[in-house]
C-alpha cells in the first residue's frame, strides 16, 4: 500500500489525475476527514474539498509509476 497526500486545484487537474487513475489494474482511494471516495469517481472527487490536502491510498505494492505520473498533485 502506498500513500500519499495530493491536491487538485483545478477542473483540469482532477480531469487530468483521474485519466491516470483510470489506468490502473488496482483501487486508488482518496481520504479526507470522514469522507472515502473511488479515486476513478470525478463525482466523488468533488464530493471532497480539492483545495485542502487529499490522503491518496494506492491498494499496491508497486504504485512508483503512478507516484511519478501524478507528481504534480502530490504535496
Amino acid at each position: 500500500m502506498k500513500i500519499v497526500q495530493i491536491t487538485l486545484k483545478s477542473i483540469q487537474d482532477i480531469r487530468k489525475f483521474v485519466n491516470e487513475v483510470t489506468l490502473l489494474d488496482y483501487e486508488v482511494d482518496l481520504e479526507q476527514g470522514r469522507y472515502i471516495v473511488d479515486a476513478k469517481s470525478i463525482m466523488g472527487i468533488f464530493a471532497l474539498d480539492t483545495l485542502s490536502p487529499i490522503k491518496l491510498v494506492a491498494h499496491t505494492d508497486d504504485a512508483e509509476e503512478f507516484i511519478n505520473n501524478i507528481k504534480e498533485f502530490i504535496i
